[in-house]
C-alpha cells in the first residue's frame, strides 16, 4: 500500500473531524431499527468528556468483536484489557471475540468476515491496513453489523460506510511532539521520526505532522525524508532499526516516535553506540520514563516529552458501537485533542516512573495500578 494513499485517508478522517457536523446515517442505525436522528460523527473533544457505559448498553444481547491488525505488543495487550472490561460492565454483552491479525492485512480482511459470520453485532477494529480493509467493513456494515474503526483509518466516509472514526487529531500530535522536540535541539540538527508496522496509515499521520512542523525550520534536516521508519512497534525491532541509523548518519540529536514502549529499544541502541542520547519525544510508557530518571545527569542532551498513548479511545469505539446497534444518539467526541503531559524541562511534569509497576505499564491508559499488575504479572 502506497503512502500516499494512506495519506489520503487520513485527510479525509481530519477533514471530517475538524468539521465536527457531519449527520450519520446507514452506520448509526440501530439493531433492526431506524438510523438515529441528527446523530453527528467526527466530533472533536477531550478525554474528560467521555460518558459512562451504562447509557449505551441497551437490552437486547450483543457479540462484540474486536479485530486487532497486530496484538504483538504491549500497547495492544493494554488497549484489548480496556475494551474487555468496559464490555463487562454492560450485562447483555454476552460474549466478546478477539482476533488478532498479526499485521497481515489479508489476515485482518478474514478476520472481519469470520466474526461477521460468528454473529458480531458491533466490530471494533484497529485498521493496521488502511484502505486494503475499507471493502470488507462495507461488506460488514451492509449486513447490518456496527463497525467502528479506531486509531487506524480505513479511509471512507464515517457515518456511511462505518459508524464513526475514533482517534486523537494524529497530525497535531505529530506536529506538537516535533515542536517540542525541535525547540529543545535549539532549532537545528539532524531528527528521525519513528514509526510502526511499513504502511500504517497512523504512523504516517504523525509523520505528516513532523514534517510539516520541521519544514518551519531552516536549521533541521529530517533524515527519513520518505516516509516513518518501520519498527513494527516492537523494541526489539527498534534496538535493531535505530542502531543501523546510528551507523548510517553517525549523529541524530531528536527523535519522534509514535510509541513510547517501543523507543526503549532505541534507547538502548544509543548506550550500546556509545552515543550520547538525543532528544526524545512519544507518547507515555513506564519504562520510556524510568530511563530518563536512570539517564538524566550522565546524559545531560537527554530530554523526553510524552503525549498520552491513549488507549482509552477503544472505550469510545465501543460505546459508538453500542449506540449504533441500540439506536441511542452518542454525542462523545470521536477525535480526541492531545497535550503533553511528561516534560522532563518543566518540574510540573515530570515524567512519571513507577518502579512497582512492570516496564510495560502505560499510567495514561485508563488501567488501574492493579489491573496493571494483573495484566503484566
Amino acid at each position: 500500500m502506497s503512502r500516499n494513499t494512506n495519506y489520503a485517508a487520513l485527510v479525509l478522517a481530519a477533514g471530517l473531524a475538524l468539521a465536527g457536523c457531519s449527520t450519520g446515517t446507514a452506520g448509526t442505525s440501530g439493531g433492526g431499527g431506524e438510523a438515529v436522528k441528527d446523530q453527528k460523527v467526527g466530533m472533536v473533544g477531550t478525554e474528560d468528556q467521555i460518558q459512562d457505559i451504562s447509557k449505551f448498553c441497551g437490552k437486547k444481547d450483543i457479540t462484540v468483536g474486536f479485530a486487532d491488525g497486530f496484538g504483538g505488543n504491549s500497547w495492544r495487550k493494554i488497549t484489548r484489557a480496556i475494551l474487555e472490561d468496559e464490555a463487562a460492565k454492560c450485562p447483555n454483552i454476552k460474549k466478546v471475540i478477539y482476533t488478532d491479525a498479526q499485521g497481515d492485512t489479508q489476515k485482518a480482511i478474514s478476520d472481519i468476515n469470520s466474526l461477521v459470520s460468528q454473529g458480531a453485532n458491533v466490530i471494533v477494529t484497529f485498521v493496521d491496513g488502511g484502505e486494503a480493509l475499507l471493502p470488507t467493513i462495507k461488506k460488514a456494515t451492509a449486513a447490518g453489523v456496527k463497525v467502528v474503526p479506531f486509531v487506524g483509518s480505513p479511509g471512507g466516509k464515517p457515518g456511511t460506510d462505518y459508524v464513526d472514526f475514533v482517534a486523537e487529531d494524529i497530525t497535531t500530535y505529530g506536529q506538537a511532539l516535533a515542536k517540542w522536540t525541535i525547540d529543545q535541539m535549539g532549532g537545528k540538527g539532524n531528527l528521525v521520526m519513528l514509526g510502526g508496522i511499513a504502511g500504517n496509515s497512523y504512523s504516517q499521520g504523525v509523520y505528516d505532522g513532523v514534517v510539516k512542523e520541521a519544514k518551519a525550520h531552516s536549521g533541521i534536516k529530517l533524515l527519513n525524508s520518505d516516509g516513518p521508519v518501520s519498527t513494527d512497534w516492537e523494541p526489539g525491532k527498534t534496538q535493531q532499526v535505530v542502531a543501523g541509523l546510528i551507523t548510517k548518519y553517525g549523529s541524530i540529536d531528536g527523535i519522534v516516535a509514535d510509541y513510547g514502549g517501543g523507543s526503549v529499544g532505541g534507547i538502548r541502541a544509543f548506550i550500546a553506540a556509545g552515543k550520547p542520547l538525543p532528544v526524545w519525544s512519544a507518547n507515555d510508557s513506564n519504562e520510556f520514563a524510568c530511563l530518563w530518571y536512570k539517564y538524566k545527569d550522565s546524559q545531560p542532551t537527554f530530554q523526553v516529552a510524552t503525549e498520552s498513548s491513549r488507549n482509552w479511545v477503544v472505550k469510545v469505539a465501543l460505546h459508538k458501537g453500542l449506540s449504533a446497534f441500540n439506536g441511542i444518539k452518542n454525542d462523545e467526541p470521536s477525535t480526541f485533542n492531545l497535550q503533553i503531559i511528561e516534560d522532563s524541562t518543566d518540574p510540573a511534569k515530570l515524567p512519571k516512573c513507577e518502579k512497582d509497576l512492570p516496564p510495560d505499564a502505560i499510567l495514561s491508559s485508563g488501567l488501574t495500578v492493579p489491573q496493571l499488575q494483573k495484566l503484566f504479572k
